[in-house]
């Protein structure tokens, strides 16, 4: 039989009670593509900014395509496969 976990955290001080709340699954990841910065505060009181975009051609899959191309080269070989299915426009 499982153990239940406590409601209360002894630990967790009384403003950080998130219940009731509801998180939003995928709420910033249109953001998220267009890039997003990080910053870090260091002992001394500077503030180090890492910026982070993906890089020119990078594609970012959704976890369920995920499942099936654990590499770029298995993503390129079925991409590779369809473009051969599709007929060649002479221009």
């Amino acid at each position: 039989m499982k153990t239940q976990k406590s409601k209360t955290d002894p630990d967790m001080l009384p403003e950080y009670d998130f219940s009731g709340k509801k998180g939003v699954r995928g709420k910033y990841y249109d953001a998220y593509q267009q890039g997003h910065a990080v910053r870090v505060r260091q002992e001394d009181g500077t503030v180090i900014t890492h910026c982070f975009t993906l890089e020119d051609g990078a594609v970012l899959l959704t976890p369920d395509v995920r499942e099936y191309f654990p590499d770029s080269e298995s993503v390129n070989r079925a991409l590779r496969g369809l473009i051969a299915l599709v007929p060649h426009k002479v221009v």
